[in-house]
């Protein structure tokens, strides 16, 4: 009963078998080999972008960064949520690479930005010499709360970017969550809506440790090459990368895991809503769940080998006082495990 987080769940097995078959013999380093070739091109197919420039790092943490210091200038500052992973748990590594820009906090919804926040923001930042300049816009899709942007959200957040001259960047670590949960396409959850540049996260979804990075603005990829190479992240063994993506993209594999997940995390959730006490912070939207229920069925739960994090609060305590967790589920996880643990919830 593993609900801590999808990071932590296993490779599939469709992977691992592309990166056996990766493993004979030699292949060109530094990207310069068949499997990567392939994989570049079934990120194209997928997002229906055949000039798309594509690249693949092993981190989001690298793919965030990468992608935002190709659209920021140090003076910039770079628009996103309170919960933002870039601004909540990257180490600051967004301003490491760009070398300095400032992150803002848009709004005061904790899940996402809307159009109306952002454009109220930026009135209230005029651009002078002594001010942030308007730098990047950069949205979570799904959100860090488990929350989903409908296309046309996204639209307009993008309509008031390009308003002002700035672009917008996705960080898609569970983009193959959204676009099974949301029944849309690649393509109309990124560039079709407005968005410049997306993170296509594969790690928390089945893969061992690869994102691509995926530009659809020809001026944005000039230097991200350089930019990944200068910082380490161009791995010498490419192949490895590649394969992972090459195995994701082939026959729907991204799609079924993603779906997988999600259903997972539907029927938690609906067992939650029969629980007496729980309630959701957020409304689910994909594999990720913020919920809070008595302190005794957590209680229940743990000491029966659940792994989950608590967001408010210990086990000790008042047995009957509300405690916060988050729950989420990757694509092997299994009903019963998830029966199993909402019986304990329930008592």
């Amino acid at each position: 009963m593993f609900f801590a987080s999808d990071n932590a769940g296993p490779v599939h097995p469709k992977v691992m078998e592309a990166l056996s078959a990766a493993n004979e013999g030699w292949a060109g380093a530094y990207g310069v080999d068949p499997v990567t070739k392939r994989a570049i091109e079934k990120v194209r197919t997928a997002f229906e972008a055949p000039e798309a420039a594509v690249w693949f790092v092993p981190t989001g943490s690298s793919a965030n960064s990468l992608i935002l210091a190709a659209m920021a200038q140090p003076w910039d500052a770079i628009y996103c949520s309170p919960s933002a992973h870039i601004f909540t748990d990257e180490c600051n590594a967004p301003e490491f690479f760009i070398g300095g820009a400032k992150l803002m906090r848009v709004g005061d919804r904790e899940d996402r930005i809307t159009a109306e926040a952002l454009e109220a923001e930026l009135e209230s930042w005029p651009r002078d010499v002594h001010t942030p300049q308007h730098g990047p816009v950069s949205i979570t899709q799904v959100t860090e709360k488990g929350t989903l942007y409908q296309p046309d959200e996204i639209r307009a957040i993008s309509d008031v970017a390009k308003a002002q001259g700035m672009k917008l960047h996705m960080d898609g670590a569970r983009f193959a969550n959204a676009c099974s949960a949301l029944g849309i396409s690649a393509a109309e959850m990124s560039w079709r809506s407005g968005v410049d540049a997306v993170s296509f996260g594969g790690t928390k979804n089945g893969l061992m440790a690869v994102e691509a990075v995926v530009i659809f603005d020809p001026a944005l990829a000039e230097t991200f090459e350089l930019r990944r190479k200068r910082a380490g992240h161009l791995f010498s063994k490419h192949r490895y990368l590649a394969a992972q993506m090459d195995a994701y993209l082939t026959d729907g594999l991204w799609l079924e895991m993603a779906a997988a997940a999600n259903r997972a995390s539907a029927r938690l959730a609906d067992g939650l809503r029969n629980v007496p006490g729980a309630a959701f912070w957020w409304e689910p939207g994909a594999n990720m769940i913020f919920a809070e229920f008595p302190r005794a069925a957590h209680r229940r739960a743990m000491e029966a080998g659940a792994v989950y994090s608590l967001w408010n609060g210990g086990l000790d305590g008042d047995p009957d006082e509300s405690v916060g967790c988050r729950l989420v589920c990757d694509w092997s996880m299994p009903d019963e495990r998830v029966d199993r643990f909402l019986d304990l919830i329930a008592g």
